[in-house]
């Protein structure tokens, strides 16, 4: 792909044109950075990460890409709920490709008599949750809150008297069980507006004054949802709100001025983490928190991206972790009546898991209520097991350490059948460990390799035969900079999980 005419170089990284006014105070910073990763990596990019040793390091701590606050606190989350609710799936047997297209003309189809965010709430809590994301507005194009952009929303409605606001229901009850809140805005796709892939006129985009009356109420959406329902933990664009770079809405300086504490995903400004690259709710592995990012933002269409987004990558500048997400009904996003026997298994979500928070990746699992408000009962009792069996297997550490250097050791209170570790970093200090060696002590006197492994990020888990230890130690073999670990934690949970 040719990158645009008024693209410049720093070192080997490309950076793209910006606006003066995305440029707040965050984007200079994250620009400037960018920058500097650039010069340092065209000074000498082949020896700026050259694993080795922690005695032998080529690559200072300081120089490594770290996370803000904000998303420490979404990487902490783990799991989390992306709760699905839109006029389309009220009104007809949904379809992503129909609904992007079918305009629905009686609002009033919106009934749902029995709604209720509580409801909603106690299933996200039930599984894990502790965050979760609604959809404020989808394809059709009809907002759920009451707003003041466009007519075609809850104020227009018989329901409630035309005073819902399923936003705020949804925030308060978020708050009523301590889980996070955070809104999804559909920019991408309009029915009612008759926009496609961001451009108005069915896609067609061939009318500048159109397209900028949208893209201005795309920026007064932004303005409201984030001025109105206090701190949010994440705004979410799907599929990438459409920057001004190519055309688009300026929605990032709105965010960041009314949302510092929020995680923002994302355009090809900023994206405060990525997509994992499939609905299953799985990231490849190794699974590292940084991509390059001036690659991961002009080679999308490229073979390779979609390895960064599996995979990341340990030379990266930019910290953007990854997000694995599947709806809980297999790759049913909303609600259809008779798709019951969707609901993933148990064991399936398990595996999930594994291969997401188990592999430094965030999971994020749809629920769908159904056209009267309410998740059905046989997708909350799923949810309400997918936590239990996390819970049992996971809330109590037979032992749990933490340390720095080239090794860090856990002594057990007993000698105990152990065949699960889960490893975490102090990101807070970037991602510094490149390889690893768990070993057990066995009969107390032989170290026997237990697992071993690459990235470990906020949390690796692995799982390996059983085998009765009196002590642990994790031997921290390749890094970047001196190794800091917050968590090494031993358990023994059967049955054990259908793949690592």
């Amino acid at each position: 792909m040719t990158p645009p005419s008024d693209s410049f170089r720093r070192g080997n990284v490309l950076f793209l044109p910006q606006t003066e006014q995305a440029m707040s105070k965050q984007t200079r910073r994250r620009f400037l950075t960018r920058v500097a990763a650039g010069a340092l990596a065209g000074v000498g990019a082949s020896a700026s990460l050259n694993p080795g040793a922690a005695s032998g390091e080529t690559r200072r701590g300081a120089d490594l890409p770290v996370p803000t606050a904000p998303q420490l606190k979404w990487q902490d989350f783990e799991v989390g709920a992306l709760v699905c609710y839109e006029l389309h799936m009220q009104a007809m047997s949904y379809n992503q490709g129909e609904a992007q297209k079918t305009r629905i003309e009686n609002v009033d189809l919106y009934n749902p008599t029995k709604l209720d965010t509580d409801q909603w709430l106690e299933a996200a809590k039930a599984m894990g949750a502790r965050y979760a994301v609604f959809t404020a507005s989808h394809e059709s194009g009809f907002l759920q809150w009451q707003s003041d952009v466009y007519p075609y929303g809850l104020k227009q409605l018989k329901w409630r008297d035309g005073k819902g606001d399923v936003v705020r229901d949804f925030v308060r009850s978020c708050k009523r069980y301590g889980i996070a809140p955070g809104v999804f805005l559909g920019t991408r796709w309009n029915a009612h507006m008759g926009v496609l892939d961001f451009k108005v006129n069915q896609g067609k985009g061939d009318d500048p004054i159109k397209q900028a009356q949208y893209n201005r109420m795309v920026e007064e959406m932004v303005t409201e949802i984030c001025a109105r329902y206090g701190d949010l933990c994440e705004l979410w664009f799907d599929a990438g709100a459409y920057s001004p770079n190519k055309g688009g809405p300026d929605v990032l300086p709105i965010f960041e001025k009314r949302q510092p504490n929020c995680v923002f995903y994302h355009n090809e400004q900023r994206a405060d983490h990525r997509w994992a690259g499939n609905e299953r709710g799985t990231a490849g592995y190794p699974c590292y928190a940084t991509v390059p990012w001036a690659a991961f933002v002009a080679n999308r269409n490229e073979e390779n991206f979609f390895k960064i987004l599996r995979q990341g990558d340990p030379d990266g500048d930019c910290w953007s972790p990854a997000m694995a997400d599947a709806p809980l009904r297999n790759h049913e996003w909303f609600w259809r009546p008779g798709d019951e026997r969707k609901v993933y298994p148990l064991d399936s979500l398990v595996d999930m898991y594994y291969k997401s928070v188990g592999r430094n990746a965030n999971l994020i699992i749809g629920l769908t209520p159904d056209r009267d408000g309410l998740l059905p009962k046989g997708d909350m009792e799923r949810c309400r097991e997918f936590g239990n069996e996390i819970r049992r297997r996971f809330s109590t550490p037979l032992a749990e350490t933490g340390g720095s250097g080239e090794q860090v050791v856990l002594t057990l209170k007993r000698p105990s059948r152990v065949n699960h570790v889960a490893l975490m970093e102090d990101i807070a200090h970037g991602e510094r460990v490149r390889e690893y060696v768990v070993e057990g002590l066995v009969a107390g006197e032989t170290w026997r390799t237990m697992c071993e492994g690459t990235s470990i990020g906020h949390k690796r888990i692995q799982h390996f035969p059983e085998q009765e230890v009196s002590q642990l130690r994790v031997r921290l073999t390749k890094s970047t900079a001196p190794p800091r670990i917050r968590s090494f934690a031993a358990y023994h949970a059967d049955p054990n999980p259908l793949a690592d």
